[in-house]
């Protein structure tokens, strides 16, 4: 073999075996295909893998309540979360009330975040041919408001019932059909009006609306200030939205009309991000979390919601109530990155 024959399969068998040993295999947990949820761990899957960090063996369409304890559990090294599961787990309630409270809490210790995502923005929306004014011309009406359970149920009922007194069953008819069929029932005609968690724009909202001119209306200024739906805003898994009217109009295009009193939507989103084993190795977190920020750009790219879902705001939902904090290892990617991240937001 010639001199340079041989410095070149040196060469290369040492980049085999370097890449070989940087390269961990973990498993990850996330939701079906289609939002903020899944995108952000299928790029974390991606980016990990073409960087020479993880492979990541992504199990997709999972119950998003199980995969939390997996994680917790060891048994699963990543999962996407929205953040009331990290707070009904530490109290043993919920979902986790089989563990009870010491358990619960046990096991919620062991999580830790790693980067951030919205998994929906709650709004009233309906078509303009049901002639419907607003928050204020709910009664009696039939309302889409979710699937038949679950945290998107209780948020959109209790939404409805702060900004207009209205109870599911006692001033209007509460509608739910599973998440897979909601862009059907939406266009079936059958119910009146709509408050979902939606992205914008979102595909459930670019389909509905190819059946028809759509109208979305703002939160009330004096609902989203009072008391009542600023407490709830806050709670663990929930944040206020804000954005401008005109911004979001030019987003949803011409068959989307935006209704405020002012210049600006008000709206909460549902919000989360994905987490680990509180024992993962600090430079492996780094590696990752630091290519996953450095890809942020690509990963906005791939969906039309990629600048509206706050994939580069790690203090999304942090702190206040929320047991859920940031590994150390990816708190200090974030900060390298130039992000802010409060100490409260960071475990020990």
């Amino acid at each position: 073999m010639k001199p340079t024959q041989i410095m070149a399969a040196i060469a290369a068998a040492t980049t085999f075996a370097t890449g070989a040993f940087a390269q961990a295999n973990l498993t990850a947990e996330t939701s079906s295909p289609g939002g903020a949820t899944h995108l952000s761990t299928a790029h974390l899957t991606e980016i990990g893998g073409t960087s020479g960090i993880a492979n990541i063996q992504l199990a997709e369409g999972q119950t998003l309540t199980n995969s939390l304890q997996n994680v917790a559990e060891g048994k699963t090294d990543i999962a996407a979360t929205p953040h009331i599961l990290p707070f009904l787990m530490s109290r043993g309630v919920g979902p986790y009330g089989s563990l009870g409270k010491e358990k619960g809490a046990e096991l919620a210790a062991n999580l830790r975040a790693i980067n951030p995502f919205t998994l929906g923005i709650f709004f009233l929306y309906a078509y303009d041919a049901k002639g419907i004014g607003g928050w204020e011309d709910l009664e009696g009406r039939k309302i889409y408001n979710g699937p038949p359970r679950g945290g998107a149920l209780t948020n959109a009922r209790t939404m409805i019932q702060i900004i207009t007194g209205l109870k599911d069953g006692d001033g209007y008819e509460g509608i739910q059909v599973n998440w897979g069929q909601g862009a059907t029932m939406v266009t079936s005609g059958e119910p009146d009006a709509i408050v979902l968690p939606e992205l914008f724009p979102g595909s459930r909202l670019s389909t509905v609306a190819s059946a028809g001119n759509m109208t979305g209306w703002s939160m009330p200024i004096a609902a989203f200030e009072s008391e009542a739906m600023q407490k709830y805003m806050v709670a663990p898994g929930s944040a206020p939205v804000t954005m401008p009217l005109a911004e979001l109009q030019e987003t949803m295009g011409d068959e989307w009309t935006f209704v405020s009193e002012d210049d600006t939507f008000r709206a909460f989103a549902t919000i989360g991000g994905n987490v680990v084993h509180k024992d993962m190795d600090d430079t492996l977190v780094y590696d990752l979390v630091t290519a996953y920020i450095g890809s942020m750009d690509a990963l906005k790219a791939k969906a039309p919601y990629g600048n509206t879902v706050n994939f580069d705001n790690p203090m999304l939902g942090m702190c206040g109530a929320n047991p859920i904090k940031y590994h150390p290892a990816a708190a200090r990617a974030w900060r390298e990155a130039g992000y802010t991240l409060d100490d409260c937001a960071v475990a020990n």
